[in-house]
């Protein structure tokens, strides 16, 4: 059935569903007879209704003029920013539009603070939790969250300030873009076209008297060289790599042209984490393991074990699952670590270690979740190698 109507009215309309059903992003997708929507809920897509042309057009005119976009412009990709009422409930979307063989595309990303995690709940064992507390709360150091797009890096980072007491230090961020509005701390958004990049905005930082400083990415060596020379010079920084895991960050961070000595002496820990969907409590199945699982050598799950089993109910839309949840990789530097990146050491060294200290990887902390009952071994295997 196709959907007609006003074009404000059915906006309002389709948000206000994304925000109950804790979308991230919401799909318009002209085809020939109709205007797809789709909702990214929980990391995955799910159709959610079918627009009539008409209205799918003007919908996506609304979206364009809302976000200050040129309406008649259709040739080439632009973005913005909106925000709608929807009841009592102001809602900040990111959109994107972009041209199609069958029009234009547009997706809205809901930049939501319901949606930020407490530390507490990231996923992070009580050992990890307390040791992180303590590097968090120093004076100094670096402190890196590492993995693909959508693994939740900046939640990570967001969820580290809530342990922070903002009113004792001056916390100031340079994002792009700024996910979440959050109290008691200066956001910055960089701005490339007039030469607001990560790199001068973070100069700009250090005039303003920063105790911590969270940079959204490290995208280049300039970067990567202000933020690490800060966290020697008295300032506490958090930031973000698109790398797999820790070892490919601490290659990585050398890789990027600063002296190892300095990132030696500068990194406090690296996390890597992916995101994996917890099995919805409402309709979750439980099955015996038919075969065993292991990480390396070691066997985290015997056959005949008991986990759980997604089935699908309105609850979690029918899909099995209903919300996410972090598995964590965590590596602190200490001397020996130091030595090996002062020495530009592959990252077969590093690994041997790992394997000596029994390091928990992010195969191990998600199949420690599957035997716990939050997730699946399917969910662990498709976000780990």
């Amino acid at each position: 059935m196709l959907l007609e109507g006003e074009a404000p009215a059915l906006l309002d309309k389709l948000i206000r569903a994304a925000v109950i059903e804790r979308a991230s992003d919401v799909h318009l997708e002209p085809k020939n007879d109709r205007v797809q929507v789709r909702m990214r809920v929980d990391g995955a897509m799910i159709v959610s209704q079918a627009l009539a042309p008409s209205t799918g057009a003007q919908m996506i005119a609304r979206v364009k003029v809302l976000s200050r976009m040129d309406i008649a412009e259709r040739r080439v990709p632009q973005d913005g920013q909106m925000s709608l009422q929807i009841g009592d409930m102001l809602v900040h979307l990111r959109a994107s539009t972009f041209p199609s063989s069958q029009g234009e595309k547009v997706v809205l990303r809901i930049l939501s603070g319901a949606q930020l995690h407490a530390f507490q709940r990231l996923g992070l064992d009580a050992a990890e939790q307390s040791r992180l507390r303590e590097l968090v709360n120093r004076p100094q150091g670096f402190i890196v969250t590492s993995g693909p797009t959508g693994s939740g890096k900046t939640s990570t980072l967001y969820a580290f300030l809530e342990v922070i007491d903002t009113q004792e230090v001056n916390v100031v961020t340079l994002e792009d873009p700024i996910e979440a509005e959050l109290d008691g701390i200066t956001q910055g958004q960089v701005n490339v076209r007039s030469g607001f990049t990560f790199a001068t905005g973070l100069r700009s930082i250090l005039r303003q008297d920063p105790d911590v400083i969270l940079v959204g990415e490290i995208r280049d060596s300039e970067t990567a060289a202000i933020a690490l020379q800060a966290s020697l010079t008295g300032h506490l920084v958090m930031s973000t790599l698109h790398t797999s895991d820790s070892v490919e960050t601490v290659v990585r961070l050398v890789d990027l042209g600063v002296e190892p000595w300095i990132v030696a002496n500068a990194l406090s820990v690296v996390l890597a984490q992916r995101l994996v969907r917890v099995v919805c409590t409402t309709c979750a199945e439980h099955v015996k393991l038919e075969m065993e699982l292991r990480d390396g050598e070691d066997v985290i799950l015997a056959p005949g074990a008991m986990i759980a089993k997604p089935k699908g109910c309105r609850s979690c839309l029918g899909t099995g699952y209903r919300g996410r949840i972090g598995i964590f990789e965590v590596l602190e530097l200490d001397d020996e670590l130091r030595e090996l990146v002062k020495a530009k050491a592959a990252a077969r060294a590093y690994r041997e270690i790992f394997a000596q200290r029994k390091i928990r990887s992010l195969r191990r902390a998600g199949l420690e979740k599957v035997a716990a009952g939050v997730t699946t071994v399917e969910e662990v295997l498709r976000v780990t190698v």
